[in-house]
């Protein structure tokens, strides 16, 4: 199962988790079953490139995303690819995948906390 947290910086397991889903520099992507992490660029259209956060994590073969939140747009666009969402994640990567190994993060519920969360991440 590969888990997806967004990540502040050059990405990896103790980068910070992002606070914004759309707009992170990076995606670090861990596999469950043999403990790889892969760093992913975000080169959505919000950081100039193309395609939505969602897109391109779907393409990635991304089962679960871990994320501090996220808006409504971007949670349909996750769940239509057909990728979990949990909220709520904080401190490093690591620390947010622990968290959900451990059951600690909620099911993805839409942040409302920031303006641009209606424009798709």
């Amino acid at each position: 199962m590969k888990v997806c947290v967004p990540s502040e910086g050059t990405g990896g397991l103790d980068a910070p988790v992002g606070e914004h889903f759309g707009r992170v520099p990076t995606y670090t992507v861990y596999d469950t079953e043999t403990g790889q992490v892969e760093v992913l660029p975000n080169e959505s259209e919000h950081m100039g490139g193309s395609g939505l956060p969602g897109q391109l994590l779907a393409q990635a073969g991304v089962d679960v995303v871990l994320c501090a939140g996220l808006g409504r747009r971007a949670l349909a666009l996750l769940h239509e690819h057909g990728i979990e969402v949990r909220t709520g994640a904080s401190g490093t990567v690591r620390e947010a995948i622990e968290a959900w190994k451990n059951g600690q993060l909620n099911e993805g519920d839409p942040c409302t906390r920031h303006m641009f969360h209606g424009q798709g991440g």
